[in-house]
């Protein structure tokens, strides 16, 4: 593991405090010291929906602390013995190995796995992709989607995790948390449902303003440091070509560097995206080489630790990932 990425683990490990001091309470119940359920969310996506649906009826932690990358996260013991004695865990498998060992090993009376409800594909919004489900209704769509994440194994190691980038997938999420929490609290069940129905509704105007102001790209070449944001491109009809896989910190090839050249030349491509949490140095130095522009994308896999102490959420950095691409592709050109 690089310098960069075992710094990142240790930074998470040894942020324990806030999940060990807020830990449910050890009488048997459930709940915590001031009456509300413990959830624990895995990174950050899923920290913001546990928010949103429980309100002020539940304490959120995340085991990702902001600014980590959240592939390479590594528990504490307290932390681990916290995913047993949660309320709720709410995590998505594959995604992070460490999480997946925790639960395995706590086995929480209470979980929701992203990874069940997503919908997760293989290389979504890719020229393959895009050419294999050409033709398809959304019914279609779904249904191809549900077969490839159908052999669930614990592993999805060979399907895209990031399907939150499509704010409409998130939306099942929260359902299955509006259900977890009333199976835990089933007197606040009338209100986590319409916590849940408010969210769907944010997410749906977020999903219109993309919708919206992405309509005049359809079909244009989005270059991005890494494949982060297939699913984004494939709910709003762009064509992602990464840099570097699914693995932020894979070193692409000079082959793969020449073939990206010939993508931004063939396709007039005038700005090529970094990414928050991630070096640009490789992006940076390509697309100097090319003459083309640069522009940061938030892949959300975190909430930066500037970010948290301004108050930004999901959908803010979401408004702001929309901006840059509209801008980067020449949308309001």
């Amino acid at each position: 593991m690089p310098t960069l990425r075992r710094a990142l683990a240790a930074t998470a490990a040894l942020a324990l405090p806030a999940v060990a001091l807020t830990a449910c309470s050890s009488d048997g119940g459930s709940g915590t010291d001031d009456g509300t359920l413990q959830v624990l969310a895995s990174f950050y996506p899923l920290q913001y929906v546990a928010e949103q649906v429980g309100g002020d009826l539940v304490s959120v932690d995340n085991l990702t602390p902001p600014s980590a990358e959240p592939h390479d996260l590594e528990l504490a013991p307290a932390q681990v013995r916290a995913v047993g004695d949660a309320d709720l865990v709410v995590y998505q498998s594959g995604f992070q190995a460490a999480v997946d060992e925790a639960v395995d090993a706590r086995a929480p009376e209470h979980l929701v796995d992203a990874a069940e409800v997503a919908d997760l594909e293989e290389s979504p919004g890719t020229v393959d992709h895009l050419d294999e489900h050409a033709g398809e209704t959304e019914a279609e769509h779904a249904e191809h989607a549900d077969e490839e994440s159908a052999d669930d194994g614990h592993d999805h190691g060979s399907l895209d995790p990031h399907f939150w980038l499509d704010p409409t997938r998130l939306e099942p999420v929260a359902d299955a948390v509006a259900a977890e929490l009333s199976a835990v609290d089933p007197d606040n069940a009338a209100t986590y449902a319409a916590n849940a129905e408010a969210l769907t509704a944010t997410l749906d105007d977020l999903d219109a303003r993309y919708a919206t102001a992405l309509e005049p790209c359809a079909g244009r070449t989005l270059v991005t440091s890494h494949t982060a944001f297939g699913y984004l491109a494939e709910r709003y009809d762009l064509v992602q070509i990464g840099i570097a896989s699914i693995d932020p910190e894979a070193e692409p090839s000079p082959a793969r560097l020449r073939e990206i050249g010939d993508v931004v030349t063939a396709n007039d491509v005038s700005t090529i995206f970094t990414e928050t949490l991630t070096s640009p140095k490789v992006a940076e130095t390509l697309a100097s080489d090319l003459g083309v522009a640069t522009a940061v994308l938030d892949p959300l896999e975190g909430l930066s630790t500037e970010a948290a102490d301004a108050g930004s959420d999901y959908v803010a950095v979401m408004d702001d990932n929309l901006d840059a691409l509209v801008t980067g592709l020449g949308c309001d050109a």
